[in-house]
């Protein structure tokens, strides 16, 4: 039986904390697989006979999948039920984390994780959209929602030490198989659990613009991953650009004539919500470059263990947590472009720390970038979702949400192809640890020069007063 939005109750508490626990569950899967897979890159490479660009890939398929998809998800969700939805999101994951855990070659292995990318794409918005129907209350809600962010968190800290663990003891497949029995309690439990809703007023799929936006960021990922083996002059490397750049037009102009646009341009016209979500971008520009290329070089650089890398990147995963919570405060006191500026200069910094590796090649150096990026981290993410919330109308703030995730997504998908390309430009095919850390400055140093530039687009249009505009 379909339940509206309206019926449900804040009275019915055991049954919403069912839900909480449920939709709790399902993000913390998907976000944990996002983070153990880096651990991992240096064993699927040794066992796959794979190189740094299928390792890209397998890394990006993911990310591309969920950047080019997570608008549409919630569309789908208000058309065709939410738990219906998400529990196919649960499905789908399921399914592609098998495929990867059996995997033959890397081809199989990066189809698996599209198709995991697949099921976050469809499962982690739609997982807000059904706490915002269980919890009427703002209260409950507000405490839903925080219990909700810090399974992020959560995942942020569990997931390098738990890869760590299983790819030494057990083997890299286990960080895709061990999951599954947790994904299919978690299909149990939406099935069982969570109430359907939906809302299919004043909303239609853009199946044009989805595809666009699909082949736009296709085709350039697949451009600069594949560049430096093809040649930039060549004929596949030239297409690819040329489809994306034809693409990315088409979107545009598709979105300004289509009714019930993939994305309202109209938005954009707001300097400070543009800026959020370019600083949103090349935040994780950085950031997802370095995750990819950082348990590399601690792996295959200096010879660590995957479970002794995974330890050494918690400085910066614990460091996050810490200071996420008080950059909330420190906006509202000081406003927001005070979190947001320092935070993106202290990314920049800390990839610049690191480029220093082939002059200093010590994990003291390691840990300290580790931890002046896990503070700039945590001082930018919260502040720039809020930004870009608040710079529009209440009416728009889901669609606003959104667009930040898939900003995030993007900037992560086009770090990993750029900076990944970079390094494979400069360390080349050999594998060996003289090459590899070769490879890392010029990678680090171009994503440090991202995160500056989104510093200074903080500093030059993020004020004070940006959480509390005067008109919306």
């Amino acid at each position: 039986m379909t339940m509206t939005a309206v019926a449900l109750r804040p009275r019915a508490s055991s049954g919403t904390s069912l839900v909480l626990l449920t939709i709790s569950l399902g993000v913390l899967i998907a976000q944990v697989d996002t983070s153990v897979v880096n651990l991992a890159v240096k064993e699927i490479g040794a066992s796959l006979n794979a190189g740094v660009t299928a390792l890209q890939w397998i890394v990006d398929a993911y990310n591309l999948v969920y950047a080019s998809l997570l608008l549409t998800a919630g569309t789908l969700a208000d058309l065709y039920g939410r738990r219906r939805i998400f529990a196919l999101g649960i499905a789908l994951f399921t399914v592609g984390s098998l495929v990867c855990g059996l995997a033959p070659n890397a081809a199989v292995l990066v189809t698996g994780r599209a198709v995991a990318g697949l099921g976050a794409a469809l499962e982690i918005p739609t997982s807000l959209a059904i706490l915002t129907v269980a919890y009427p209350d703002t209260k409950q809600r507000t405490q839903a929602l925080g219990l909700w962010a810090s399974c992020n968190g959560l995942a942020f800290i569990v997931g390098p030490t738990l890869g760590g663990v299983l790819v030494e003891s057990v083997g890299w497949r286990s960080i895709f198989l061990l999951i599954i029995p947790l994904c299919v309690a978690a299909l149990a439990l939406t099935v069982t659990a969570v109430p359907e809703s939906k809302d299919p007023n004043g909303r239609r799929l853009d199946l044009p613009g989805q595809a666009l936006a699909v082949v736009a960021l296709g085709a350039l990922s697949l451009a600069v991953i594949e560049g430096p083996r093809w040649g930039w002059g060549s004929i596949g490397s030239i297409a690819a650009f040329v489809c994306s750049i034809t693409s990315a037009i088409l979107f545009v102009l598709r979105q300004r004539g289509a009714d019930g646009a993939l994305v309202p341009l109209e938005m954009f016209r707001n300097r400070v919500f543009s800026a959020s979500l370019g600083i949103a971008a090349a935040m994780t520009f950085g950031m997802y470059a370095m995750l990819f290329l950082t348990p590399l070089y601690l792996q295959a650089g200096r010879g660590d263990s995957a479970l002794l890398a995974g330890v050494e990147l918690l400085p910066m995963s614990v460091t996050f947590v810490i200071v996420a919570q008080l950059s909330g405060k420190i906006a509202i006191a000081y406003g927001p472009r005070l979190p947001m500026t320092l935070g993106m200069a202290m990314m920049g910094a800390g990839l610049f720390l690191l480029a220093l590796l082939p002059l200093d090649n010590s994990l003291l150096l390691v840990e300290a970038a580790l931890l002046v990026i896990g503070c700039g981290l945590g001082l930018n993410t919260a502040p720039v979702n809020a930004v870009a919330v608040a710079n529009v109308t209440a009416a728009r703030s889901g669609t606003a949400s959104g667009l930040v995730n898939t900003a995030r997504m993007v900037g992560a998908t086009l770090g990993v192809a750029v900076l990944g390309a970079i390094f494979a430009m400069f360390a080349g095919g050999s594998g060996d640890a003289k090459h590899i850390i070769a490879g890392l400055p010029p990678a680090f140093i171009g994503g440090g020069i991202v995160e500056m530039i989104g510093a200074a687009v903080a500093l030059r249009f993020i004020r004070r007063g940006s959480l509390h505009p005067a008109k919306r």
